[in-house]
């Protein structure tokens, strides 16, 4: 199948080339480009992408509330027996903007990546976010994540009930996969196949009412399941 993609950013060699190398992949389609957050949050309604390239700092709208909006419950809770048809949003960043990819994850955002990387990290990423799975891999992602978590208070009250409605093993799963393992580090590291991991990843997601395993890993760190440094 064909990823539908937009990108939105500011600097428009930034979006030609980004959009170049990604049309010529034969399973990505650039189907839009906009230069600030409000006509990427237009863009994204107009031509409903699979996933949107978002970067952090631009005019107008900044890829924060941008992302917010796009990731936003449609207007009346929409119709669930369809599924959830939003994009899944990429954050393009700098190290200086540690705080805006932090919130952006928080809001939804699938996971991020450096303007810098390789040419082959940006194809291999939204590959990646469009297949339903978390940018999470990076080490710079998981030091983000903890690094906030240890500078506000561990939740209370509802985070932490809410995961009383977790299994030990899936508390065991989202315990691992908060500390960076993938699903196949987990399934080794609990003697599980492969598969079953990804079962349990899924119900995780479904009884924690979370979009996907970026916002798990923020609501580990969030309800003191796991804390930094571990």
């Amino acid at each position: 199948m064909t990823t539908r993609v937009i990108i939105v950013d500011d600097q428009a060699m930034v979006r030609a080339g980004f959009a170049a190398l990604l049309a010529a992949q034969s399973d990505i389609d650039v189907v839009g480009e906009a230069p600030d957050g409000a006509q990427g949050v237009e863009l994204s309604r107009r031509s409903h992408p699979d996933v949107v390239l978002m970067d952090v700092r631009m005019p107008e709208m900044d890829g924060l509330e941008a992302t917010r909006r796009i990731l936003a419950p449609p207007p009346g809770g929409g119709d669930t027996a369809v599924g959830d048809r939003r994009p899944r949003v990429l954050m393009l960043t700098t190290f200086d903007v540690d705080d805006y990819v932090y919130e952006a994850l928080r809001a939804g955002a699938s996971g991020f990546l450096l303007k810098d990387a390789p040419p082959a990290d940006l194809i291999a990423a939204v590959r990646v976010v469009a297949s339903g799975d978390a940018l999470l891999a990076p080490s710079v992602t998981r030091r983000l994540i903890a690094d906030f978590a240890r500078q506000r208070p561990a939740a209370r009250g509802k985070p932490v009930q809410r995961l009383k409605a977790l299994t030990q093993r899936e508390t065991e799963v989202l315990t691992l996969a908060a500390r960076g393992q993938s699903n196949a580090e987990i399934a080794s590291t609990l003697v599980l196949a492969e598969q079953t991991v990804k079962t349990h990843v899924s119900r995780v997601l479904t009884k924690l009412d979370l979009r996907d395993r970026a916002q798990a890993v923020v609501f580990a760190y969030e309800s003191a399941l796991v804390t930094p440094g571990e």
